[in-house]
């Protein structure tokens, strides 16, 4: 059974229902936007899962340097595409053999729990044990399969993340750059050490035939068309814009780099007279409104006290 939800506009959907949709697109600013559409029209008792793929991708956190973090030559060079998602976190590689997914809900009855008891439920069906580790990852025999994160608009929620099934490993190295100090806190030597594809755990599985478990396990009530492209255009326009992707980094004249619980954090200050005058922070934290809180507190001291 299908919806016509072209005409959308405050609200999507009956009430008390579950929905699945599927993307018909593989370019990730596009996907982004339809999935932030869908965030802030949901209505209040409904909740989606969004299912989609990027073609080959880095995607980073809201508040990540994607100079920093990604080599951005060779992603040239190969053809592969940057994105910067709305939520926190660090930076991923996409391709064909990674399912993403997105729950989609009012705050009212979002539960991240039992969303991912969803995920696990669906590596059950191939007689995988996952279970939630860390602050955003899921394991399986020890080793990461699926990174999460996390962001709001309005009252609305939205939970994204992947699942690594078929990726083609080899290529994180390639475009990612992971900071020594990441690798050290974690007590690891390497990216590729510490995630798994599912198909080296079961090797008859898919991503089709992952995708109809996780289907299964959040058992909708519907499935639904793909958004009209024309409701979410001009937004993936920007999601594509350079202004977006790469933002500007002002010039500064200190940099001071830390690490907690939460992530790291790379603060570029401009300091005049030895009082802080500007700021601008990177970090990998899930926290989409750390880097804000950060220069408030900072702007207006002494360059000590930072």
């Amino acid at each position: 059974m299908e919806k016509n939800i072209d005409k959308a506009t405050s609200s999507l959907y009956n009430e008390g229902m579950k929905y699945i949709i599927k993307s018909n697109s593989t370019n990730p600013h596009r996907n982004l936007a339809a999935e932030e559409f869908l965030t802030a029209n949901i209505g209040e008792g409904t909740e989606i899962l969004f299912l989609w793929q990027n073609a080959s991708t880095v995607v980073i956190g809201k508040n990540q340097n994607s100079r920093a973090e990604c080599n951005l030559s060779k992603m040239e060079e190969d053809g592969v595409l940057l994105s910067r998602r709305l939520s926190g976190g660090g930076a991923v590689f996409h391709d064909l053999g990674n399912l993403c997914f997105s729950f989609i809900s009012h705050a009212k009855i979002h539960n991240v729990t039992r969303q991912l008891s969803v995920i696990a439920n669906a590596c059950r069906a191939f007689g995988i044990d996952a279970e939630p580790t860390g602050r955003n990852d899921i394991e399986a025999d020890g080793r990461k399969f699926s990174g999460n994160a996390f962001y709001s608009v309005g009252e609305n929620k939205c939970h994204h993340g992947t699942v690594l099934i078929a990726s083609d490993m080899g290529r994180l190295s390639n475009y990612l750059t992971v900071s020594k100090t990441k690798l050290e806190a974690k007590g690891i030597k390497s990216v590729r050490s510490r995630v798994v594809n599912l198909t080296e755990l079961a090797p008859e599985m898919t991503v089709e035939a992952f995708e109809r478990a996780l289907i299964e396990a959040f058992a909708p009530d519907m499935t639904l068309p793909m958004l009209n492209e024309a409701l979410y255009a001009s937004r993936a326009e920007f999601l594509g814009s350079r202004e977006w992707l790469l933002g500007e980094d002002p010039e500064f004249t200190d940099e001071v780099k830390y690490r907690t619980a939460e992530g790291e954090f790379t603060l570029h200050l401009t300091v005049k007279g030895e009082i802080v005058t500007d700021c601008k922070v990177y970090t990998d934290s899930l926290d989409t409104e750390a880097a804000e809180r950060i220069c408030a507190e900072v702007i207006g001291k002494r360059i000590e006290e930072v």
